[in-house]
Protein backbone atom coordinates (compact mmCIF):
# COMPACT_ATOMS: atom_id res chain seq x y z
CA UNK A 1 0.00 0.00 0.00
CA UNK A 2 3.06 2.20 0.05
CA UNK A 3 3.65 2.60 -3.60
CA UNK A 4 4.25 6.18 -4.57
CA UNK A 5 5.37 7.24 -1.39
CA UNK A 6 8.39 9.24 -0.93
CA UNK A 7 10.10 7.72 1.91
CA UNK A 8 13.40 9.57 1.56
CA UNK A 9 11.76 12.69 2.90
CA UNK A 10 10.96 11.11 6.17
CA UNK A 11 14.18 12.36 7.42
CA UNK A 12 13.98 15.51 6.78
CA UNK A 13 10.66 16.03 7.86
CA UNK A 14 11.98 14.31 11.09
CA UNK A 15 14.07 17.20 11.62
CA UNK A 16 11.65 20.24 10.98
CA UNK A 17 9.43 18.14 13.25
CA UNK A 18 12.33 20.08 15.58
CA UNK A 19 11.38 23.27 14.83
CA UNK A 20 7.78 23.50 16.47
CA UNK A 21 6.89 25.05 19.28
CA UNK A 22 4.64 24.77 22.29
CA UNK A 23 0.40 25.38 21.14
CA UNK A 24 -0.70 28.60 21.51
CA UNK A 25 3.14 29.36 22.82
CA UNK A 26 4.36 32.99 21.23
CA UNK A 27 7.84 32.21 19.55
CA UNK A 28 9.66 34.92 17.63
CA UNK A 29 8.88 34.92 14.06
CA UNK A 30 11.35 33.20 11.81
CA UNK A 31 13.89 34.22 10.19
CA UNK A 32 15.12 34.02 6.79
CA UNK A 33 16.50 30.87 6.64
CA UNK A 34 13.74 29.28 9.07
CA UNK A 35 11.24 26.93 8.57
CA UNK A 36 7.59 27.29 8.99
CA UNK A 37 6.32 23.83 8.94
CA UNK A 38 2.86 22.80 9.67
CA UNK A 39 2.77 18.77 9.55
CA UNK A 40 4.94 18.03 12.45
CA UNK A 41 4.03 15.94 15.55
CA UNK A 42 3.46 16.73 18.68
CA UNK A 43 6.05 18.49 20.01
CA UNK A 44 6.19 16.63 23.07
CA UNK A 45 6.31 13.05 21.04
CA UNK A 46 8.32 10.07 22.15
CA UNK A 47 10.48 8.37 20.02
CA UNK A 48 7.88 5.71 19.77
CA UNK A 49 4.79 8.52 18.75
CA UNK A 50 7.38 10.35 16.07
CA UNK A 51 7.61 6.83 14.39
CA UNK A 52 3.76 6.59 14.16
CA UNK A 53 2.80 9.53 12.93
CA UNK A 54 5.83 9.68 10.06
CA UNK A 55 4.34 5.53 9.40
CA UNK A 56 0.59 7.15 9.28
CA UNK A 57 2.10 10.03 7.23
CA UNK A 58 3.33 7.57 4.97
CA UNK A 59 0.12 6.13 4.25
CA UNK A 60 -1.71 9.36 4.22
CA UNK A 61 0.10 10.39 1.15
CA UNK A 62 -0.03 6.77 -0.61
CA UNK A 63 -2.03 6.60 -3.52
CA UNK A 64 -4.12 3.60 -4.36
CA UNK A 65 -4.94 1.88 -7.76
CA UNK A 66 -7.01 -0.75 -9.07
CA UNK A 67 -5.33 -3.25 -7.57
CA UNK A 68 -4.93 -1.74 -4.10
CA UNK A 69 -8.93 -1.51 -3.94
CA UNK A 70 -9.68 1.82 -5.80
CA UNK A 71 -13.40 2.28 -6.65
CA UNK A 72 -15.62 0.90 -8.01
CA UNK A 73 -16.52 4.91 -7.70
CA UNK A 74 -13.95 7.41 -6.62
CA UNK A 75 -13.15 11.07 -5.60
CA UNK A 76 -9.38 11.28 -5.51
CA UNK A 77 -6.69 8.47 -5.09
CA UNK A 78 -5.07 9.29 -1.80
CA UNK A 79 -5.90 11.60 1.67
CA UNK A 80 -3.24 14.09 0.91
CA UNK A 81 -5.19 15.08 -2.29
CA UNK A 82 -7.87 16.79 -0.08
CA UNK A 83 -5.19 17.89 2.55
CA UNK A 84 -2.01 18.14 1.55
CA UNK A 85 0.10 18.78 4.31
CA UNK A 86 -2.64 17.88 6.85
CA UNK A 87 -4.00 21.60 5.87
CA UNK A 88 -6.51 22.55 3.44
CA UNK A 89 -7.44 21.68 0.32
CA UNK A 90 -6.49 21.60 -2.43
CA UNK A 91 -9.31 18.52 -2.93
CA UNK A 92 -12.78 19.76 -3.85
CA UNK A 93 -15.39 17.54 -3.13
CA UNK A 94 -18.70 18.71 -4.75
CA UNK A 95 -22.43 17.82 -3.14
CA UNK A 96 -25.92 18.14 -4.57
CA UNK A 97 -29.30 17.98 -3.09
CA UNK A 98 -33.01 18.50 -4.21
CA UNK A 99 -34.21 21.76 -2.79
CA UNK A 100 -37.73 22.69 -1.92
CA UNK A 101 -39.20 26.27 -2.94
CA UNK A 102 -37.59 27.69 0.52
CA UNK A 103 -34.30 26.68 -0.74
CA UNK A 104 -33.99 23.59 2.08
CA UNK A 105 -34.02 19.85 1.19
CA UNK A 106 -37.00 18.17 -0.28
CA UNK A 107 -39.15 15.79 1.26
CA UNK A 108 -38.28 13.75 -1.84
CA UNK A 109 -34.59 12.56 -2.76
CA UNK A 110 -35.24 10.02 -4.92
CA UNK A 111 -33.70 11.80 -7.71
CA UNK A 112 -30.47 11.18 -5.70
CA UNK A 113 -30.55 7.80 -4.96
CA UNK A 114 -26.96 7.29 -4.92
CA UNK A 115 -26.56 9.91 -2.03
CA UNK A 116 -25.69 13.65 -1.97
CA UNK A 117 -22.26 13.27 -3.08
CA UNK A 118 -20.78 13.76 -6.51
CA UNK A 119 -17.92 10.38 -7.61
CA UNK A 120 -17.35 11.23 -10.87
CA UNK A 121 -14.08 9.39 -11.34
CA UNK A 122 -14.53 5.12 -12.06
CA UNK A 123 -12.10 2.43 -11.81
CA UNK A 124 -12.26 -1.75 -11.58
CA UNK A 125 -14.52 -2.33 -14.11
CA UNK A 126 -17.45 0.33 -13.35
CA UNK A 127 -18.68 2.32 -16.52
CA UNK A 128 -21.72 5.05 -14.68
CA UNK A 129 -20.14 7.52 -12.46
CA UNK A 130 -22.17 9.56 -9.58
CA UNK A 131 -22.73 13.29 -11.24
CA UNK A 132 -25.67 15.99 -10.52
CA UNK A 133 -28.32 15.91 -13.05
CA UNK A 134 -29.09 18.44 -14.93
CA UNK A 135 -32.28 19.34 -13.22
CA UNK A 136 -33.19 22.79 -11.93
CA UNK A 137 -34.71 21.23 -8.45
CA UNK A 138 -31.27 20.18 -7.66
CA UNK A 139 -28.27 22.82 -6.30
CA UNK A 140 -24.71 21.77 -6.58
CA UNK A 141 -22.28 22.62 -3.47
CA UNK A 142 -18.71 22.52 -3.46
CA UNK A 143 -16.75 21.72 -0.26
CA UNK A 144 -12.80 22.26 0.12
CA UNK A 145 -10.69 19.72 2.15
CA UNK A 146 -10.46 20.57 5.59
CA UNK A 147 -7.55 21.47 7.92
CA UNK A 148 -6.68 18.42 9.86
CA UNK A 149 -4.19 20.31 12.21
CA UNK A 150 -4.49 19.46 15.83
CA UNK A 151 -7.10 16.88 15.42
CA UNK A 152 -5.94 15.10 18.14
CA UNK A 153 -6.74 17.91 20.69
CA UNK A 154 -10.39 17.83 19.05
CA UNK A 155 -10.75 14.02 19.75
CA UNK A 156 -9.64 14.79 23.59
CA UNK A 157 -11.77 17.34 24.18
CA UNK A 158 -13.68 16.03 26.94
CA UNK A 159 -17.48 15.73 26.59
CA UNK A 160 -18.74 17.36 29.32
CA UNK A 161 -16.83 20.73 28.01
CA UNK A 162 -18.82 20.71 25.05
CA UNK A 163 -21.93 20.20 26.87
CA UNK A 164 -20.89 23.17 29.15
CA UNK A 165 -20.68 25.60 26.24
CA UNK A 166 -23.74 24.39 24.62
CA UNK A 167 -25.53 24.75 27.68
CA UNK A 168 -24.22 28.79 28.89
CA UNK A 169 -24.87 29.54 25.34
CA UNK A 170 -28.50 28.19 25.18
CA UNK A 171 -29.19 30.80 28.52
CA UNK A 172 -28.12 33.42 25.79
CA UNK A 173 -30.45 36.32 25.07
CA UNK A 174 -29.00 36.93 21.31
CA UNK A 175 -29.47 34.75 18.26
CA UNK A 176 -26.12 32.96 19.33
CA UNK A 177 -26.89 29.81 20.31
CA UNK A 178 -25.04 26.52 19.26
CA UNK A 179 -26.06 22.73 18.85
CA UNK A 180 -24.20 19.23 19.70
CA UNK A 181 -24.69 17.13 16.86
CA UNK A 182 -25.43 13.89 18.30
CA UNK A 183 -24.74 11.38 15.75
CA UNK A 184 -24.65 8.02 15.42
CA UNK A 185 -21.59 5.43 15.10
CA UNK A 186 -21.70 4.17 11.10
CA UNK A 187 -18.17 1.80 11.36
CA UNK A 188 -18.07 -1.28 12.70
CA UNK A 189 -16.05 -1.79 16.12
CA UNK A 190 -12.64 -0.91 15.78
CA UNK A 191 -10.60 -4.23 16.74
CA UNK A 192 -8.12 -1.89 18.83
CA UNK A 193 -10.48 -0.51 21.18
CA UNK A 194 -7.87 2.20 22.54
CA UNK A 195 -9.41 5.01 21.36
CA UNK A 196 -13.34 3.20 22.34
CA UNK A 197 -14.78 0.38 21.69
CA UNK A 198 -17.61 2.10 19.70
CA UNK A 199 -20.34 -0.16 18.25
CA UNK A 200 -22.52 0.76 15.29
CA UNK A 201 -25.59 3.15 16.07
CA UNK A 202 -23.64 4.27 19.43
CA UNK A 203 -24.44 8.04 19.64
CA UNK A 204 -21.94 10.09 20.47
CA UNK A 205 -21.02 13.81 20.22
CA UNK A 206 -20.36 14.35 17.25
CA UNK A 207 -16.89 16.87 16.47
CA UNK A 208 -15.36 16.16 12.61
CA UNK A 209 -16.33 16.96 9.24
CA UNK A 210 -18.03 20.53 8.36
CA UNK A 211 -21.43 19.61 10.73
CA UNK A 212 -19.64 17.90 12.80
CA UNK A 213 -20.99 14.53 11.16
CA UNK A 214 -18.59 11.74 12.61
CA UNK A 215 -17.28 11.47 16.42
CA UNK A 216 -14.39 10.00 16.24
CA UNK A 217 -10.75 9.80 14.17
CA UNK A 218 -10.81 6.17 13.13
CA UNK A 219 -13.99 6.65 12.06
CA UNK A 220 -13.70 10.07 10.03
CA UNK A 221 -10.56 7.77 8.67
CA UNK A 222 -12.54 4.79 7.27
CA UNK A 223 -15.65 6.92 6.33
CA UNK A 224 -12.97 9.11 3.94
CA UNK A 225 -11.27 5.75 2.92
CA UNK A 226 -14.83 4.38 2.03
CA UNK A 227 -16.41 7.62 0.81
CA UNK A 228 -13.37 9.72 -1.21
CA UNK A 229 -11.95 6.13 -2.59
CA UNK A 230 -13.99 3.26 -2.47
CA UNK A 231 -12.00 1.87 -0.36
CA UNK A 232 -13.05 -0.84 2.24
CA UNK A 233 -11.59 -1.70 5.30
CA UNK A 234 -13.25 -3.95 8.49
CA UNK A 235 -14.55 -0.55 9.92
CA UNK A 236 -16.50 0.29 6.64
CA UNK A 237 -16.22 -3.51 4.69
CA UNK A 238 -19.08 -2.67 2.25
CA UNK A 239 -18.63 -0.85 -1.23
CA UNK A 240 -20.85 1.77 -1.77
CA UNK A 241 -23.89 1.66 -3.87
CA UNK A 242 -23.42 2.61 -7.37
CA UNK A 243 -25.24 2.52 -10.74
CA UNK A 244 -23.38 -0.27 -11.74
CA UNK A 245 -24.35 -2.68 -9.09
CA UNK A 246 -20.84 -3.56 -8.05
CA UNK A 247 -20.63 -5.14 -4.61
CA UNK A 248 -16.51 -5.71 -5.11
CA UNK A 249 -13.35 -3.97 -7.26
CA UNK A 250 -10.17 -5.03 -8.64
CA UNK A 251 -8.76 -6.32 -4.91
CA UNK A 252 -11.41 -8.84 -3.84
CA UNK A 253 -12.53 -8.41 0.07
CA UNK A 254 -11.69 -5.52 2.09
CA UNK A 255 -9.41 -3.57 0.89
CA UNK A 256 -6.74 -2.68 3.92
CA UNK A 257 -7.13 -4.15 7.05
CA UNK A 258 -7.75 -2.30 10.62
CA UNK A 259 -4.47 -1.68 11.12
CA UNK A 260 -3.93 0.69 8.15
CA UNK A 261 -7.26 2.81 8.86
CA UNK A 262 -5.62 2.99 12.89
CA UNK A 263 -1.80 3.68 11.44
CA UNK A 264 -3.76 6.86 9.41
CA UNK A 265 -6.47 7.96 12.23
CA UNK A 266 -2.93 7.52 14.87
CA UNK A 267 -1.09 10.06 13.11
CA UNK A 268 -3.81 12.47 12.49
CA UNK A 269 -3.71 12.49 16.39
CA UNK A 270 -0.28 13.20 16.69
CA UNK A 271 -0.52 16.26 14.32
CA UNK A 272 0.88 19.44 16.63
CA UNK A 273 -0.95 22.78 16.14
CA UNK A 274 1.19 25.01 14.65
CA UNK A 275 2.71 27.42 17.38
CA UNK A 276 1.05 31.01 16.54
CA UNK A 277 3.29 34.30 15.65
CA UNK A 278 1.74 37.81 17.20
CA UNK A 279 -0.68 37.05 19.66
CA UNK A 280 -1.07 40.40 20.20
CA UNK A 281 -3.12 41.36 23.86
CA UNK A 282 -5.10 44.23 21.95
CA UNK A 283 -6.40 41.53 19.23
CA UNK A 284 -7.82 39.34 22.13
CA UNK A 285 -9.31 41.64 24.08
CA UNK A 286 -10.78 42.95 20.48
CA UNK A 287 -11.44 39.08 19.75
CA UNK A 288 -13.92 39.45 23.06
CA UNK A 289 -15.38 42.57 22.44
CA UNK A 290 -16.57 41.67 18.78
CA UNK A 291 -18.01 38.33 20.43
CA UNK A 292 -15.81 36.02 18.36
CA UNK A 293 -14.99 34.07 21.28
CA UNK A 294 -17.91 32.81 22.12
CA UNK A 295 -18.16 30.34 19.22
CA UNK A 296 -14.61 30.31 18.75
CA UNK A 297 -13.69 29.60 21.94
CA UNK A 298 -10.37 29.89 22.88
CA UNK A 299 -9.74 26.55 24.53
CA UNK A 300 -11.21 23.58 25.77
CA UNK A 301 -10.02 21.23 28.20
CA UNK A 302 -9.79 17.72 27.24
CA UNK A 303 -10.45 14.31 28.97
CA UNK A 304 -7.96 12.85 31.97
CA UNK A 305 -8.25 9.88 30.44
CA UNK A 306 -7.30 10.13 26.64
CA UNK A 307 -4.78 7.48 25.45
CA UNK A 308 -2.48 10.08 24.25
CA UNK A 309 -0.58 11.12 27.43
CA UNK A 310 0.69 14.49 26.19
CA UNK A 311 -3.55 15.12 25.26
CA UNK A 312 -4.76 14.67 28.60
CA UNK A 313 -5.72 16.98 31.12
CA UNK A 314 -4.52 20.28 28.73
CA UNK A 315 -6.61 23.48 27.85
CA UNK A 316 -6.62 22.55 23.94
CA UNK A 317 -6.02 25.92 22.50
CA UNK A 318 -8.62 24.76 19.14
CA UNK A 319 -11.06 28.30 19.19
CA UNK A 320 -14.45 26.30 18.64
CA UNK A 321 -17.25 25.09 20.27
CA UNK A 322 -17.68 22.03 18.38
CA UNK A 323 -20.76 22.94 18.01
CA UNK A 324 -23.01 23.62 14.90
CA UNK A 325 -24.90 27.37 14.47
CA UNK A 326 -27.21 28.38 12.03
CA UNK A 327 -25.08 30.57 9.76
CA UNK A 328 -28.28 31.93 7.71
CA UNK A 329 -29.46 30.88 4.54
CA UNK A 330 -26.11 32.56 1.90
CA UNK A 331 -24.15 30.09 3.59
CA UNK A 332 -26.75 27.08 3.52
CA UNK A 333 -26.03 24.20 1.59
CA UNK A 334 -29.45 22.87 2.21
CA UNK A 335 -27.72 19.55 3.10
CA UNK A 336 -28.63 17.85 6.50
CA UNK A 337 -26.19 16.05 8.75
CA UNK A 338 -27.05 13.83 11.81
CA UNK A 339 -28.21 16.14 13.91
CA UNK A 340 -26.94 19.44 12.09
CA UNK A 341 -29.77 20.65 9.82
CA UNK A 342 -29.34 22.53 6.06
CA UNK A 343 -28.20 25.53 7.53
CA UNK A 344 -26.03 24.90 10.22
CA UNK A 345 -22.33 24.37 10.51
CA UNK A 346 -19.63 23.52 12.52
CA UNK A 347 -17.64 26.55 14.53
CA UNK A 348 -14.39 25.67 12.58
CA UNK A 349 -11.42 25.55 14.60
CA UNK A 350 -9.23 28.57 13.83
CA UNK A 351 -5.99 26.74 13.50
CA UNK A 352 -3.13 27.36 11.25
CA UNK A 353 -5.30 30.13 9.68
CA UNK A 354 -1.57 30.95 8.11
CA UNK A 355 -1.37 28.62 5.95
CA UNK A 356 -4.65 29.13 4.32
CA UNK A 357 -5.65 31.18 1.19
CA UNK A 358 -9.49 30.16 0.81
CA UNK A 359 -11.64 30.66 3.90
CA UNK A 360 -15.10 29.56 4.58
CA UNK A 361 -16.59 25.64 3.88
CA UNK A 362 -16.45 25.98 -0.04
CA UNK A 363 -14.08 28.33 -0.01
CA UNK A 364 -15.60 31.43 -1.52
CA UNK A 365 -14.02 33.89 0.81
CA UNK A 366 -10.30 35.08 -0.28
CA UNK A 367 -9.54 36.83 3.16
CA UNK A 368 -9.97 36.63 6.68
CA UNK A 369 -12.22 40.02 6.39
CA UNK A 370 -13.91 38.71 3.71
CA UNK A 371 -15.20 35.44 5.68
CA UNK A 372 -16.29 37.40 8.87
CA UNK A 373 -18.30 39.65 6.60
CA UNK A 374 -19.87 36.41 5.10
CA UNK A 375 -20.73 35.03 8.29
CA UNK A 376 -23.53 38.18 7.80
CA UNK A 377 -25.88 35.75 6.26
CA UNK A 378 -29.67 36.97 6.54
CA UNK A 379 -30.95 34.96 9.81
CA UNK A 380 -27.31 33.93 10.85
CA UNK A 381 -26.26 33.81 14.45
CA UNK A 382 -23.07 35.43 13.99
CA UNK A 383 -24.83 38.77 12.96
CA UNK A 384 -24.59 40.82 16.34
CA UNK A 385 -20.69 39.90 16.42
CA UNK A 386 -20.21 41.32 12.53
CA UNK A 387 -21.77 44.52 13.39
CA UNK A 388 -19.84 45.05 16.42
CA UNK A 389 -16.89 44.03 13.88
CA UNK A 390 -17.67 47.07 11.48
CA UNK A 391 -18.38 49.59 13.90
CA UNK A 392 -14.76 49.45 15.04
CA UNK A 393 -12.30 51.99 14.26
CA UNK A 394 -10.23 50.83 11.74
CA UNK A 395 -7.03 50.92 13.27
CA UNK A 396 -8.86 48.09 15.47
CA UNK A 397 -10.33 46.51 12.89
CA UNK A 398 -6.71 45.72 11.16
CA UNK A 399 -5.75 44.88 14.76
CA UNK A 400 -8.55 41.90 15.59
CA UNK A 401 -7.41 40.74 11.84
CA UNK A 402 -3.73 40.26 12.66
CA UNK A 403 -5.02 38.70 16.09
CA UNK A 404 -7.07 36.06 13.76
CA UNK A 405 -4.59 35.75 11.03
CA UNK A 406 -1.74 34.27 13.35
CA UNK A 407 -3.86 31.58 14.59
Amino acid sequence: MSRGVRLPLLPMLALLAHCSGAPGIEVPPPTDDAVDPSDVPLTRATHEQRASFFKGNALFDAPFGDSDGLGPLFIHTNCRSCHTEAGKEPGVVEKMVVIDREGGPAADQSKLPFGHTVRQQVAAGATTPILAPDDPTIRTTTRIGLSLLGRGYVEAIADSEIERVAAEQDKRVDLIGGRINRVVYASETNPDTTFGAHTGGEVLIGRFGLKARIATLDDFTADALQGDMGVTSPLRPAELPNPDALLDDGKPGVDVEADFVNDVANYLRLVEIPPRRGLRDRGRQLFERVQCSICHVPSLRTRADYPVAELRGVDAPIYSDLLVHDMGIALADGIADGNANWREWKTTPLIGLRFSRTYLHDGRARSVEEAIQMHASSGSEAGGSIRLFNVLAESDRQELLTFVEAL
